[in-house]
């Protein structure tokens, strides 16, 4: 039972890692952060290719898969999350 689940948690920590390293600009993210990153990446990559492939739709994806969305979620999150700088005027 814990084999599994430090199998994730060590993949998603590298997928996030290259996700990271792939998207361009500075991302403020720890390893957990990265970790999630990387497994909520493989699940939205599976997803992904349900659409493209068909198949079940709640289904982790292989590593190419999971990376590409990592990089998406991390997008999307940078993103929503991004506020505009505020410029001073005198």
């Amino acid at each position: 039972m814990l084999i599994p689940i430090i199998g994730w948690i060590v993949f998603g920590l590298i997928v996030g890692a290259i996700a990271r390293l792939i998207y361009p600009g500075r991302q403020d993210l720890g390893l957990i952060k990265t970790t999630l990153l990387g497994v909520v990446g493989s699940f939205v990559g599976g997803f992904i290719a349900y659409l493209l492939f068909g198949g079940s739709a709640m289904q982790a994806s292989g590593w190419i898969g999971s990376i590409v969305g990592a990089v998406a979620v991390l997008a999307i999150a940078l993103r929503v999350n991004h506020t505009p700088q505020q410029t001073h005027t005198h």
